[in-house]
């Protein structure tokens, strides 16, 4: 679509200029907002192997997803990202392996997967970073069709396979994870989606297309299964402890997690999504009179476990924000095309409306299949945004779908002053032009500029990276937050800050997006003030202190530690 002069003054008026051009070049030409990083610049050289044949098992057309995550502790995001491997029902002709690239701090990475350790084993799928040992390395779950893989972070650049020892090795089809302290006893425990029941020799029943050739089975013929939640005992090994609960009983085809507080009371609870059954909304009640932990499944009654139909969608990525600013998280869903997304408003009653129709994302999305995505605040401006990476999971659907196609665009909404989503993806750069398969998505700062960059993984295909230009003229300040009495990485903390006369709050969930793992440092917005007035940190249980801060100066990362300040 192109704008005449006029139109783009009116649309610079109602988002922002830098918020629709990302600055401008030396020409005087408007940038893109997100500019795509070539391999030839980054060094990322790795592809995806998504073990393709003619058969069409559907692991094929599920992974990769991909990371950012400070491995070395120098201050720089590298990248993670997750291969497939030797199966039941296929052996590699040559080796496969994930890659792990460490950051040159000059926009540049190398490849240094096999010095540390992480080659991989299995068909792998998706990953989640997190410090379970609090000891300030960051260690590597890689979920897989097969087993799982936990690995250590030695401190020295390499990494040991745990797995056994910590006994997390979940056995059968795993997608997304995520790290969550829910008992807040200032450790990280681990939620592991489980897919569908995969294991039978019959994995091809649902015969040929209409172009005479087999295709990737709708789930809908699996039987689901319960995804699992293993408690961290604080000595390197885990306890199954789902056995008997909520998340036990609801089985599920799960896809996409994040663990957020959804009704505010201190204690993270779980939003999975689903594949052709109802997601489920766990939340988090507390300890009971015998000890056991309890869950309650609620997304019916809190009406985000079906369309407003009342139909099971194909849920795959999910995210949590606090997307009107009230204090409240909200929820997002993508499902497969013709379905829509949904963008869930918090209700503050453990109940949800779907706004997707008010911010059209319904008609936005009404034709593509969303995977990786992210509410983040992509230019800085203080209010959270969202981008969203789609690919139909048939890759012959072209052939017999005048309207839906196999590779699709991302898509980038900007929240405007009225605090709806609008979508900017025509006018934000080629990259938005450009169509993917994209599976995985991570968000992430690899250059330090305060600038949160993409990375978004492909199946079959090279990775993406796309460099930020939108934040350009807006200030920021960037926070490392380190756990003392509550968890390392501080999972569940608070965040609340004032700039330029607008009060904000964040609250610091894990998980999100699809398969995926996100830059653990939070950036926060402040647009044109020139510093941060006051900042709290209000630390989770069992910590639960709240620091405070004054006229903080902007542009730069700070390292707050529990009850020692900025350091």
């Amino acid at each position: 679509m192109k704008f005449t002069r006029r139109e783009w003054i009116r649309l610079a008026s109602t988002f922002g200029a830098t918020q629709l051009f990302g600055g401008r070049g030396t020409s005087g030409q408007p940038q893109p907002l997100f500019v795509e990083v070539p391999p030839s610049a980054s060094g990322i050289e790795w592809v995806h192997e998504n073990a393709m044949s003619p058969s069409r098992y559907l692991p094929e057309a599920l992974g990769p997803g991909c990371a950012f995550l400070d491995y070395d502790n120098d201050g720089w995001m590298d990248i993670f990202l997750v291969n497939s491997g030797p199966s039941d029902f296929w052996t590699p002709s040559k080796p496969v392996r994930n890659a792990l690239y460490k950051n040159n701090r000059d926009g540049t990475f190398a490849d240094i997967t096999e010095k540390a350790g992480v080659t991989g084993a299995y068909f792998g799928m998706g990953t989640a970073v997190g410090d379970y040992d609090n000891d300030g390395w960051p260690d590597i779950f890689v979920t897989a069709y097969g087993k799982c893989i936990l690995y250590k972070n030695n401190h020295d650049g390499t990494f040991k396979d745990v797995t056994e020892k910590a006994r997390v090795a979940t056995p059968g089809w795993s997608t997304s994870a995520v790290w969550f302290d829910y008992d807040n006893d200032g450790r990280l425990d681990l939620f592991v989606c489980s897919f569908v029941d995969y294991s039978g020799v019959r994995k091809l029943e649902c015969g040929n297309n209409q172009i005479g050739r087999n295709y990737y089975c709708v789930p809908r013929v699996f039987k689901p299964t319960a995804s699992s939640l293993y408690h961290n005992n604080g000595d390197g090994t885990f306890t199954e402890v789902s056995k008997g609960t909520a998340i036990a009983k609801a089985l599920g085809k799960g896809l996409g997690v994040v663990a957020t507080d959804i009704n505010n009371d201190g204690r993270m609870d779980l939003f999975v999504a689903n594949d052709t059954v109802q997601n489920f909304l766990f939340m988090n009640r507390g300890p009971g009179s015998n000890g056991r932990w309890i869950w309650e499944e609620v997304a019916l009654q809190a009406g985000v476990g079906f369309s407003e139909s009342g139909r099971p969608r194909s849920g795959m990525g999910v995210d949590a924000a606090d997307l009107t600013g009230d204090g409240w998280q909200d929820l997002f869903v993508a499902n497969v095309d013709h379905e829509m997304f949904s963008v869930y408003e918090n209700n503050k009653d453990e109940t949800f409306r779907d706004a997707a129709q008010a911010h059209g994302v319904a008609r936005a999305t009404r034709l593509l299949s969303g995977w990786g995505l992210k509410y983040f605040d992509y230019d800085n401006d203080g209010s959270a945004d969202l981008l969203l990476a789609d690919g139909h999971p048939d890759d012959m659907i072209d052939s017999y779908s005048m309207q839906v196609k196999y590779k699709e665009p991302l898509l980038l909404f900007h929240q405007g002053l009225d605090r709806k989503l609008h979508d900017i993806s025509e006018s934000a750069g080629p990259a938005f032009q450009e169509c993917l398969a994209a599976r995985g998505l991570a968000v992430g700062d690899y250059d330090n500029d305060g600038a949160i960059d993409v990375l978004i993984g492909t199946n079959g295909g090279a990775p993406v990276l796309l460099k930020n230009n939108a934040a350009k003229g807006n200030n920021w300040l960037g926070l490392k937050l380190e756990g003392v009495r509550c968890n390392r990485d501080a999972i569940g903390a608070r965040i609340l800050w004032k700039a330029g006369g607008k009060s904000r709050q964040r609250l610091k969930n894990n998980g999100g997006s699809y398969l995926s793992s996100h830059d653990l440092r939070e950036v926060l917005g402040i647009g044109d003030a020139a510093q941060i007035d006051e900042l709290e940190v209000h630390w989770p249980a069992p910590s639960k202190r709240i620091e405070k801060f004054t006229s903080v100066a902007s542009n730069r990362y700070i390292h707050i530690v529990e009850g020692k300040g900025i350091v």
